[in-house]
């Protein structure tokens, strides 16, 4: 009889236990659905907070090195049971004893590791207990590939580990462990096979060729200096002209300014070494002399225009003062009570000028042309501008409020002369 004709006839003839089993089966199911989404949640919870913050590196690290601490204890599994002897729950709570003492000294290392920037005598242990374990699951193997793969599983997991404790020493330092003096960059480098700086080849092809015209110069001058014989001094003058030659050839010295700038430079270098006896440098450790703070700009020439919207036809004849020294207070001090004088003529309806603030303040000229530069975009001052400008078309100059003469005025200092 077919599946569903049996289940037809079983709740045709017992109706209260279909609807019993029906029952049961939602409740089940009801919780299923309830389990999964805790365990979706549990997971959701787990990755933002431990895994979503790391970098992938990290995540591909744990996930490999978690692969071969698995390898490393399956073959311990066997070693405890074909070499120990150990069977049944004896054998499955002992088989993984060192894999768990390789974690808990990796924690321990990484913790040590945040706090004194080093992994300590736990990193120590975690390449003791790791090769411990590979030793004794390859000694279980039935074959000498097998025996080197049990041999590389836990050592490829302890280097992950340590590249990872590498990666974020570094990250939290800033700094490598350790720089070694003898790299193969710098054999190479010392033996003349490889460039220090990234100089291309026809760059360092002509460095030398230029240094060694230099160096035929000093050798041709010294030479000449300490009265040598005509034939050392015709030697000498040959290998100038020969290096010479070489350069012209080569490096493009006629033509490239770049190359007897460089050319001269180390002539000049080499002619000079005997002035390096008489310089006195400064002391490193010295203190440094402070240096005042001066509250004006550099003196300006003797006639300029004071604003850069001036007409043309007015220019201001200005003395040039020596600049005030003053402290950081005292400055302070000035510029507020340059804005409280503003200010003060603002409500009275008139707008001060560069010079009467100067005057009434004690401030240079041009400090005070800074200021107003400022003050007068302000609403109350722009307002009072304008209101000038269009009742009774007076220009803001700089000396504003001005008098209109028929003639042209030379002022000093906001003032009129003459």
């Amino acid at each position: 009889m077919p599946l569903i004709d049996q289940i037809t006839a079983f709740a045709s003839d017992r109706p209260v236990a279909t609807v019993i089993i029906c029952v049961i089966g939602l409740v089940l199911i009801g919780l299923a659905y309830l389990a999964s989404r805790a365990v979706y949640r549990a997971a959701e919870r787990f990755f933002q907070r431990y895994v979503a913050p790391r970098p992938a590196e990290d995540i591909l690290t744990i996930v490999a090195a978690s692969i071969a601490t698995g390898v490393s204890a399956q073959g311990m599994w066997r070693f405890s049971g074909d070499v120990l002897g150990f069977d049944g729950p004896l054998r499955l709570l002992l088989f993984a004893f060192i894999e768990v003492a390789v974690i808990t000294s990796a924690v321990r290392a990484r913790r040590n590791m945040r706090e004194n920037y080093s992994a300590g005598i736990d990193g120590i242990a975690v390449w003791t207990l790791t090769g411990l374990s590979a030793v004794l699951s390859s000694m279980d193997a039935r074959s000498l590939a097998e025996a080197v793969f049990r041999l590389a599983a836990p050592l490829v997991a302890a280097w992950l580990w340590e590249r990872g404790m590498a990666i974020e020493r570094h990250r939290i330092t800033g700094r490598h462990r350790i720089n070694w003096r003898l790299t193969p960059e710098r054999m190479l480098v010392r033996v003349g096979l490889a460039e220090v700086s990234d100089r291309t080849a026809s760059e360092v092809d002509a460095h030398r060729r230029l240094t060694r015209v230099a160096l035929a110069a000093k050798r041709a001058r010294a030479l000449r200096e300490s009265g040598a014989s005509e034939r050392k001094m015709r030697v000498a003058l040959t290998k100038l002209d020969r290096a010479m030659d070489r350069a012209v050839e080569h490096t493009g010295l006629a033509v490239d300014a770049n190359r007897q700038e460089a050319l001269l430079s180390q002539i000049g270098a080499l002619y000079n070494t005997s002035a390096l006896i008489d310089l006195s440098p400064p002391v490193p450790w010295a203190p440094e002399p402070e240096e005042p703070h001066v509250t004006s700009s550099p003196a300006l020439p003797a006639a300029t225009v004071l604003d850069d919207d001036e007409d043309e036809d007015v220019i201001e004849m200005i003395d040039p003062a020596p600049p005030v020294v003053v402290d950081t207070a005292q400055r302070a001090a000035l510029m507020r009570a340059a804005r409280e004088y503003w200010d003060k003529q603002i409500e009275r309806k008139f707008v001060p000028r560069a010079a009467d603030i100067a005057h009434e303040i004690g401030i240079s000229l041009v400090t005070a042309r800074e200021y107003r530069a400022l003050w007068k975009l302000e609403p109350k001052a722009h307002a009072l501008i304008e209101a000038a400008y269009n009742e009774h078309g007076i220009i803001d100059t700089g000396t504003f409020p001005a008098i209109e003469t028929p003639e042209r005025v030379l002022t000093v200092n906001g003032s009129s002369h003459g």
